[in-house]
């Protein structure tokens, strides 16, 4: 897919998602390029009346929502949401999910949690018969190399995520690293996700298995968006 019909792709789930909020909701809000349009037209929703507040898994989605004029909450306020809007690096027929490309996977794991559905936007090109991407995981700096060792000792091949536009390891919103953690097809994600959550050191990792039964999936196209729910 080129980068343009990639784009629009995008854009269409992102849309169809956005449309799918009801006046007086509280909505978790992604980061990521694909949740970005559903926040513009959420904004463009607003200003024709709509009154909904969000919830940022980020201080990018925080920052993009208040300069889209849209009001901004948080889980202290409101620890159950109506729904959660997010993207997603790969997502499997199952719609189990790798996430984690924008460093945010622990704040977006915890409103999956707290939301009632979770509307995931992706381009077909995030869709795929087995999950295989490497497998972001937030390390607390001080056990870093202790969780290098841990993720070697089953198998996976750990790599210090590096920033762009500055030296040295991305630091996430909560103070962590990221290692990237490739393990080639993952056969049972649900088996290796509580493998890595159960490793003293690691704040959280981007598979995202247990929340399928409330998932839905966006899959933008040519054609508009396809709509993929759990079996």
């Amino acid at each position: 897919m080129s980068t343009t019909a990639e784009q629009n792709a995008k854009r269409k789930a992102g849309n169809y998602a956005a449309d799918l909020v009801e006046d007086g909701m509280v909505v978790g809000l992604g980061t990521g390029s694909t949740v970005f349009y559903a926040m513009e037209r959420l904004s463009e929703r607003i200003s024709d009346g709509l009154t909904v507040q969000g919830v940022p898994t980020s201080y990018q989605a925080a920052m993009r929502a208040r300069h889209l004029g849209i009001p901004v909450t948080t889980l202290d306020d409101y620890p159950v949401l109506d729904m959660a809007i997010d993207g997603a690096d790969q997502v499997d027929g199952a719609l189990r999910l790798i996430k984690g490309r924008g460093a945010a996977l622990f704040r977006e794991k915890c409103v999956a949690a707290a939301a009632d559905e979770i509307f995931i936007v992706v381009d077909p090109g995030k869709v795929t018969s087995i999950l295989d991407a490497p497998v972001p995981v937030e390390v607390v700096p001080f056990a870093l190399a202790p969780v290098r060792m841990a993720i070697q000792e089953i198998g996976g091949d750990p790599v210090l995520r590096e920033g762009i536009k500055k030296d040295g390891p991305v630091v996430t919103d909560n103070g962590n690293f990221i290692l990237d953690c490739t393990f080639g097809p993952i056969e049972v994600p649900e088996r290796l996700e509580a493998l890595l959550s159960v490793m003293i050191g690691i704040l959280e990792c981007g598979l995202f298995c247990e929340f399928t039964q409330k998932t839905t999936v966006l899959i933008g196209d040519a054609g508009g968006c396809r709509v993929v729910r759990a079996p």
